[in-house]
């Protein structure tokens, strides 16, 4: 099992294959740095896809090397999309990553992804999750979903619980404990969220959310301390101990996930789940080792 971020690069070095990324509609120089690292310290193989002559101009600006580097020039951002999808299905890629951090960005790659024709979607919901790792917590925790699912419902919220499971138990976490927040820690019917949090919890008491442990309504406190719990005389096998904080909309998990970034200084690897490979999804507000480190954490559902 992981204990800190570091541990993806060591749990890479057994891997058994190589895997090959594939960088979308590339346009951003962030971008660029971080899968050329990547590459350099031979964690992936890459292809990068978009218009050449800007990509070169980028490379040339940031003094990056492209010595080696395969470029599909593709100049229509959302034919980029297509093409990168197409390198999936035809096993010549393993992992996405999109190439403008940006919204558009994520549509060029997302509507890719989801298309019923074409698409490499398993017919559920995507999901964005984030790994951090925090100074002032004992193990390494996920948040989920900062990103895609803004304002998701019960059917939505099990799955989200379910894609962020499969990936913690890829990461050797066998039967992840998993925190539904809530803003308070009992169910009222007029707080929808709380009565959403109790029904996901014993849906994984029945089964119907497999592999985990699910507790909630919990608010933040109680969900992460056990002292704080028993004060309030809630006793359950997650607070004090989740693997996974699942966060009732976007804008919860969204400033939880800065939160962790600027005021504890967290060390942040994330991706988007639910397709047929891992995506890495990145924006401007991710430092360069966080990048990175989201590739290596793609790259280690291979390992």
């Amino acid at each position: 099992m992981l204990r800190t971020i570091a541990d993806i690069g060591k749990k890479l070095e057994k891997r058994k294959q190589k895997v090959t990324l594939v960088a979308t509609a590339v346009q951003d120089e962030n971008v660029l740095k971080a899968v050329l690292e990547a590459c350099d310290r031979d964690v992936v193989d890459i292809l990068l896809i978009g218009n050449e002559q800007k990509i070169r101009h980028m490379a040339e600006k940031s003094e990056a090397d492209l010595s080696g580097i395969s470029i599909i020039n593709e100049e229509d951002d959302y034919k980029s999309g297509i093409d990168s999808v197409k390198l999936v299905h035809d096993n010549r890629a393993h992992m996405l990553m999109n190439g403008q951090e940006n919204y558009h960005g994520y549509a060029v790659l997302g509507r890719a992804v989801i298309d019923r024709e074409h698409g490499i979607g398993r017919g559920q919901r995507i999901s964005h999750f984030a790994l951090c790792e925090l100074e002032s917590y004992h193990k390494l925790i996920g948040i989920t979903d900062c990103v895609m699912n803004v304002n998701p419902g019960l059917k939505t919220k099990a799955a989200i619980i379910s894609n962020a499971v499969f990936f913690m138990r890829v990461l050797g976490v066998e039967n992840p404990k998993v925190a539904v927040l809530a803003a308070v820690e009992v169910v009222n019917e007029s707080m929808p969220v709380t009565m959403e949090a109790a029904m996901l919890s014993k849906m994984a008491q029945r089964g119907q959310i497999k592999n985990c442990m699910v507790e909630g309504p919990l608010a933040f406190d109680n969900a992460i301390s056990k002292e704080h719990a028993l004060h309030k005389g809630i006793i359950n096998e997650v607070s004090g101990d989740p693997d996974i904080l699942l966060a009732p909309d976007i804008e919860t998990a969204g400033m939880i996930y800065q939160s962790f970034v600027f005021f504890s200084k967290a060390k942040v690897a994330s991706l988007a789940l639910g397709a047929t490979v891992p995506i890495v999804l990145t924006s401007k507000l991710d430092s360069h080792e966080t990048r990175v480190n989201s590739i290596l954490l793609a790259a280690s559902l291979y390992a």
